[in-house]
């Protein structure tokens, strides 16, 4: 009351109408809240409405504002912020000086508060201080060592402040995580206050392996030229350190604010940018915020959604943010929005695209759109998805995506309506589709914005009622490959998008008689060679071509195919189109029917000098090459799909390899050699993930879950091994490999809070001044930062080493 009364005088005597007066009642990360002092009122406040700094503002300061409407909301707010009688910090550098005069607390005749000398420009000065300036819960004893800012109180008396004891004996510990490293130096997050700390490399030289982001450690804090720095640094278990304390109570909300997914995400200062609205058990309506990391997932939030959401504490702000954030189903009913379905038509790295029921080009979508994070995206999985204009796509602003797409189950997406059933006929014209087509001069077969090539259809006469009708087929549509002539049975369906009839599930009856070369085709025998997305490639027994296949014309399920499995096929009737042949009626053999050459010899090393064509498809030979010892070697030796050890092996020119020669002089059993690296997993989003591993500046590594050894279940933070590939057409890189070597912590609780993370993403260097770019980091003999005296040999005076 007293305080408000303060406020009262003031206000009177500023004679300004327009402002108010109230307390600080709770400072947050980035905004607070006024209780005002005319009125029953409690508004909100950002830290960029405050003149001055920010860190001199405590809970119970009075204060006096101007009262206005947020833009967005149409709320009142408080803006222009200014502090009454505030605490002005005169030093921003720490100062050092001696303990003078001890703090007495026990009752006893005596000073309650302290005194701390220092010496400036020659001159002795003395400064009060009182037990809530005492950093680390220590008691100062005359004499000690101290460093400490200086202040003034609301007198306008100077103090100490922030009193921290230099060099005792027994030094206060602090405890924190390693948040960024530079080249020699880096940054710790402390664990007792919203701060980071920074220090040199040199102050952990006691630990045998060098620190590693996301480590736990413990330090002693010195003072140093003014500036605080972490010192003596030993690492803690894994999991020691916890920053916030998570909620067991399942909360359910409604998105006030989203964040922004746009290009402006990148520029957001506020690591807490989205709000969300909830009631709280005593019926009041309580906004808490939430970054990009505490979603379920990465996907699309709107304005207005329904969520359901957990609660984390800071342990040491006490603020309060919502994590574990899920989207719920009546979401959808609330928006309005349209909702559409597809099936997933193709994959890529961290992408795909949907073939839509009522849509002819294929639509693009993220992986991380995928409402069930823990679910493995496979094609032909079928989706409920909303569409949008994509607003990451930097090479199209036209671009269509799919957001929020939710899993349906199998058979539910129909692209047809059936009409008739069990209609007999006879196919008058043949589907001109992908067998006599090569895909080698186009990427997947689709042209660049995911549609597919339009495909000649098919005819099937048939009569209703005398009435003599055709309808046309698809090839791409059916399990075997129909002949004019051939007498069918199908099914009548309506396309719902276009409305069109189309025969689907045409079965043969009666095969029609073959004449000429047709009728008796020969018989080849090769490998699967490469696999595609609806089509693939056949290495020949030969091992100098491969043969071009359609998945429409494989007998089974095109699902079960795999590298390197041993199939025969029949070579088109119409030829070859394109640099490669067309195979039909392709059947996969039992293992061991074609039989391969007898591996003998010792194991070699040699280098590649030229891949398979499925590699390199602009290369005109088909067959890799690789040279013993290295590329200047005489000695060399062909290879196709059968001679790697590893079929998904993507061998490009110079890398190493060990091999075995068989019997019949080609390459076998090659293993690629390449250096182990160690990273740690920064982000796992269902079937792939980014590692803390820069290739380019500012872009993680990628890699497949497929990629990861031993069915490992990674998760953010855990240390782990893998091999670097760069794909040579595109440039990109991608970790393959890989191998968990160190976990992060068996329990649910994260070591670092996620809006931590995302603040200093966001942190970026001055644009002004001369700017230095390293083009190579230096490296010591043992292939660490720098030269440890383990590795230098003592040298006798006067004698030189043989």
């Amino acid at each position: 009351m007293a305080a408000c009364r303060q406020c009262c005088a003031k206000s009177c005597l500023s004679n300004l109408g327009t402002r108010e007066t109230g307390i600080i009642e709770k400072l947050l990360h980035s905004y607070g809240f006024i209780q005002c002092c005319e009125r029953q009122a409690r508004l909100f406040f950002h830290f960029s409405q405050f003149s001055g700094n920010i860190e001199h503002l405590k809970i119970g300061d009075p204060v006096e504002f101007e009262m206005t409407y947020d833009r967005r909301t149409g709320k009142p707010i408080a803006s222009t912020v200014t502090k009454i009688a505030p605490e002005v910090v005169l030093s921003e550098e720490r100062v050092t000086g001696n303990v003078t005069t001890e703090l007495r607390t026990d009752g006893s005749a005596g000073d309650t508060q302290g005194r701390i000398s220092y010496e400036n420009r020659g001159e002795c000065f003395f400064l009060p201080y009182t037990k809530d300036d005492v950093e680390g819960n220590v008691t100062l004893r005359a004499g000690d060592k101290v460093s400490f800012q200086i202040a003034t109180n609301q007198r306008g008396n100077l103090g100490a402040c922030h009193i921290r004891l230099e060099n005792p004996a027994h030094p206060v510990k602090y405890q924190g995580v390693v948040c960024s490293m530079k080249e020699s130096f880096g940054f710790i997050e402390r664990a007792d206050v919203v701060k980071e700390i920074f220090f040199h490399f040199s102050e952990a030289k006691s630990m045998k392996e060098e620190l590693r982001l996301g480590d736990d450690v413990e330090f002693i804090i010195q003072t140093r030229n003014g500036k605080e720095v972490a010192c003596n640094i030993t690492r803690l278990p894994a999991g020691t350190v916890v920053f916030e304390d998570v909620g067991t109570e399942i909360v359910k909300g409604q998105v006030l604010k989203p964040l922004d997914r746009g290009q402006n995400a990148r520029h957001q200062s506020d690591p807490l940018p989205g709000r969300i609205r909830y009631r709280a058990q005593d019926h009041s309506e309580v906004e808490v915020p939430f970054g990009d990391k505490d979603q379920k997932g990465d996907f699309t939030l709107r304005h207005g959604d329904w969520v359901q959401f957990k609660i984390a504490t800071d342990r040491r702000d006490q603020l309060q943010r919502a994590t574990n954030i899920s989207l719920l189903e009546e979401s959808f009913v609330v928006s309005g929005e349209k909702r559409e379905q597809g099936v997933v038509a193709s994959l890529k790295d961290g992408f795909g695209f949907l073939r839509c029921v009522e849509r002819e080009p294929r639509l693009f979508f993220h992986f991380n759109e995928v409402l069930d994070v823990d679910c493995e995206i496979a094609v032909n999985d079928e989706f409920e998805f909303t569409v949008v204009q994509d607003q990451t796509s930097s090479f199209s602003n036209n671009r269509q995506s799919a957001i929020r797409m939710k899993r349906l189950p199998s058979a539910t997406v129909k692209f047809e309506t059936l009409q008739e059933s069990n209609v007999m006929g006879v196919v008058c014209k043949e589907s001109s589709s992908w067998i006599n087509r090569s895909p080698t001069k186009s990427q997947n077969g689709t042209n660049g914005n995911g549609t597919e090539h339009t495909n000649d259809s098919g005819l099937i006469s048939y009569q209703v009622n005398g009435v003599k009708k055709t309808v046309a087929f698809y090839l791409k549509d059916q399990r075997t490959t129909p002949r004019v002539g051939d007498k069918v049975e199908f099914n009548i369906c309506q396309v719902k998008r276009t409305k069109e009839l189309v025969a689907s599930d045409v079965q043969i009856v009666q095969p029609a008689a073959r004449t000429g070369n047709n009728g008796n085709q020969p018989t080849h025998q090769g490998f699967v060679a490469a696999l595609k997305d609806g089509f693939g490639f056949i290495e020949t027994i030969e091992h100098d071509r491969e043969v071009f296949f359609h998945f429409s014309n494989f007998e089974g399920d095109p699902n079960t195919l795999e590298l390197g499995q041993e199939v025969e096929y029949n070579l088109g009737s119409r030829g070859s189109s394109g640099s490669c042949s067309s195979a039909e009626n392709v059947r996969i053999l039992a293992k061991g029917t074609i039989e391969l050459p007898t591996v003998t010899g010792e194991i070699l090393d040699g280098v590649v000098v030229r891949p398979l064509r499925s590699v390199n498809p602009d290369q005109q030979e088909y067959s890799g090459l690789v040279k013993l010892g290295s590329e200047d070697s005489e000695l060399e030796y062909e290879f196709g799909i059968m001679g790697l050890t590893n079929k998904r092996e993507l061998l490009q020119v110079g890398d190493p390899v060990q091999l075995q020669v068989d019997s019949s002089g080609r390459a076998a059993n090659i293993v690629a050699v390449r250096k182990k690296r160690r990273a740690t997993v920064d982000a796992y989003k269902g079937p792939f993930g980014f590692l803390t591993y820069e290739v380019e500046e500012g872009k993680k590594l990628f890699f497949h879950i497929s990629e990861v050894k031993d069915n490992a279940v990674l998760q953010v933070g855990d240390q782990v091994e893998f091999e670097l590939v760069t794909n040579q057409r595109n440039g990109k890189s991608s970790a393959c490999n890989v191998t968990k070597v160190r976990y992060l912590c068996d329990s649910d609780v994260q070591a670092r809070p996620e809006r931590l993370i995302s603040r200093l993403r966001t942190i970026s260097m001055e644009d002004t001044g001369p700017k230095l770019t390293v083009v190579r980091q230096p490296r010591g003999p043992d292939g660490s930062r720098g030269f440890t005296a383990d590795v230098r040999k003592i040298r006798v005076a006067g004698a030189l080493p043989e």
